[in-house]
């Protein structure tokens, strides 16, 4: 594509489409695995992919991406709770104060509607999924498109 400062490369629609739907079947609820095992093969995916395609521009696509990607984690989790007692103790263990976490963990079911609320938000943060071991597209893709580029 054209910009201001010349000739600029980007992966194809297609391209990112695949992502997103290998992203996606990795990350569906029904799939019982445990989350480091998920988490593994979900860094295999993102190296792979941002390897392959770290010359092109991509910062909006994978910022969209990566917060879709850590929503679907969160439902995950929330998921892999079930009961209000462990949605319970998991908050508190994440350091939610315990009035909050009493309330939100009786939310139910309605994980895409409670993965985006901002106490889970912030208690299942990017810092604690990287601390967890998941490799952030963007973060990755900006340390390797810095290197290629230069």
């Amino acid at each position: 594509w054209k910009s201001p400062k010349g000739w600029k490369c980007r992966p194809h629609q297609d391209s990112v489409q695949s992502f997103k739907r290998k992203l996606k079947r990795l990350t569906t609820r029904k799939w019982s695995i445990d989350l480091t095992t998920r988490i593994e093969r979900l860094n295999w995916v993102i190296r792979g992919w941002v390897n392959y395609f770290s010359l092109g521009n991509m910062k909006t696509i994978l910022t969209q991406i990566d917060e879709r990607l850590r929503t679907r984690i969160r439902v995950i989790i929330w998921k892999q709770w079930k009961k209000k007692s462990r949605r319970l103790w998991g908050l508190l263990k994440l350091g939610v104060p315990k009035w909050i976490a009493d309330k939100v963990s009786g939310w139910g079911n309605h994980y895409q509607l409670v993965a985006q609320k901002s106490v889970l938000k912030r208690a299942i943060s990017k810092p604690a999924l990287t601390k967890r071991g998941l490799v952030s597209c963007l973060d990755f893709y900006l340390k390797r498109h810095a290197l290629k580029v230069s």
